[in-house]
């Protein structure tokens, strides 16, 4: 079975990369120009959400160097230990909605310390894999097409953020413990 799945993964790719313009090929679709004509709408999009973009990289910022992390982290680590859950890995459920490659790089250094078959390093794993980076995606995306009015979007993506994360910690701390 392992050897099967081992040799789907390794063809899925290609083939699909073969497919899809011999489809278009004979399907009479002019493919170079396709291509040529969705990456003028993909720049043009890039170009579009580049402000949104900023703001949040400036909000980011604004909010670690002000402390207000750390202040955080001070109050709930006694709850944290109290409940069992190592407080290191708290500030995954703050990076995780913001930025993927900041939690990504967080998530590293943990496993760096702490090793990857460590409880820290589990969960941190599984939080990493169980919620999104909700901010990004509200700004990519609604900046893209124009929405202004993402605040039910926002509560359901943090709220779903926040699920994730305690399914996380509370899955690995029964399966791992």
């Amino acid at each position: 079975m392992y050897s099967i799945i081992s040799a789907i993964s390794t063809w899925a790719i290609p083939a699909i990369i073969v497919f899809i313009p011999l489809y278009a090929f004979f399907r009479k679709v002019p493919v170079y120009e396709s291509f040529v004509e969705g990456a003028k709408d993909g720049f043009q999009t890039s170009i579009n959400i580049i402000p949104t973009l900023v703001g949040m990289m400036v909000a980011i910022s604004v909010f670690r160097a002000s402390g207000a992390m750390d202040w955080i982290l001070g109050f709930f680590k006694p709850y944290l230990e109290w409940m069992g859950v190592p407080s290191e890995v708290f500030p995954l459920a703050f990076l995780r909605p913001i930025t993927g490659a900041g939690s990504l790089a967080f998530t590293t250094d943990l496993i760096k310390s702490y090793g990857p078959d460590s409880m820290i390093g589990r969960i941190a794993s599984t939080i990493q894999g169980s919620t999104d980076t909700t901010l990004y995606v509200l700004t990519v995306y609604f900046g893209a097409v124009g929405i202004r009015k993402g605040r039910y979007a926002l509560k359901v993506g943090l709220f779903s953020d926040l699920i994730g994360f305690i399914a996380a910690v509370m899955i690995c701390l029964f399966v791992f413990s």
